[in-house]
């Protein structure tokens, strides 16, 4: 039998998943050689070697890839237990981890003040990144729930959708094609899209309908925030697909325009997303709830101007 401490799978997972001993003290606030010392004494207590060099990278063996496994579920364990130990105190103040895609950042931060707005003693950390980093925050349990488009099928994911996400084709006022009253497809191919990065679900859910039109697009820049499009975009770089969310400033002031596109808006729906294996904290139930109740209600009160009515 062999003995290990928290604090070594600890720095074993952390080393693990950045595949760098250097990254991985910084991440724990460590030195180098304290995190080296305890994989070598993590690696004397199991008898096997838990990471290989090749190089100047290291990896994982197969005893380092099964230690990794079972590593993740004492962590995901010791989480679950300090949940339900909180919920049996009946505490509703504690901490919430929100993962979002960076065009629902949006909305986000409204629903969020919302929502502190009746729970202020839980304390929420907000974490925007493009969808691959958020899919692999929730799977790596870095975060309780995330917002996001459709997630992936055939995943160990739940996922609820809470609203409505149209998809709009954006052109400066002055394009020609705001003055025609109907788009047709076919005539976008003449025009250059300005795209978001691979990996952006905005991105993929434009590509997959375009393909299945037979509709051939000239892709122009590529670029890694929504922020950068519209400002291209208004530059007369080339048309846009974004969520209707992400331009209402820009519609207000008159800076963009939404084509009217046969078979567009592209009707996409936000979700709520965490592990299905994960026992959600009484805050992350909460604001999931409170997603799935009232999120659509709250933006349209809040668009509109007018003071949100009593919860129900």
């Amino acid at each position: 039998m062999f003995h290990v401490t928290l604090r070594q799978l600890q720095v074993f997972e952390t080393v693990a998943k950045q595949l760098s001993h250097s990254r991985a003290a910084e991440a724990l606030y460590l030195t180098q050689p304290a995190v080296s010392m305890q994989i070598k004494q993590l690696e004397e207590s199991i008898g096997l070697p838990l990471f290989e060099q090749m190089g100047k990278k290291i990896f994982l063996t197969e005893a380092g890839k099964e230690l990794l496994q079972c590593s993740c579920a004492i962590t995901q364990q010791l989480a679950d237990m300090d949940v339900l130990f909180r919920e049996m105190k009946g505490l509703e103040h504690g901490r919430l981890n929100i993962s979002v895609v960076s065009t629902a950042n949006y909305f986000t931060p409204q629903l969020l003040a919302k929502f502190c707005q009746r729970h202020p003693n839980i304390t929420v950390t907000l974490n925007v990144a493009n969808r691959d980093t958020v899919l692999k925050r929730v799977a790596d349990n870095a975060a309780d729930l995330a917002v996001m488009g459709q997630p992936p099928e055939n995943s160990d994911l739940a996922a609820e959708p809470f609203m409505k996400n149209p998809l709009v084709v954006i052109a400066p006022p002055s394009h020609p094609l705001c003055k025609l009253k109907r788009v047709k497809l076919k005539r976008l191919e003449q025009e250059t899209f300005l795209l978001r990065e691979p990996g952006s679900g905005t991105r993929g859910a434009m590509e997959r309908f375009f393909v299945g039109h037979g509709i051939r697009l000239h892709a122009g820049m590529e670029m890694g925030t929504n922020e950068a499009i519209k400002q291209a975009v208004q530059a007369g770089m080339g048309l846009g697909i974004l969520s209707r969310h992400s331009i209402e400033l820009e519609l207000e002031t008159g800076r963009l325009a939404v084509l009217n596109v046969e078979h567009f808006p592209l009707l996409r729906h936000w979700y709520i997303v965490h592990r299905k294996s994960k026992r959600l904290s009484t805050a992350a139930q909460a604001f999931k709830q409170f997603l799935l109740a009232e999120a659509a209600r709250v933006l349209k009160a809040s668009s509109s101007g007018n003071s949100d009515p009593p919860g129900r």
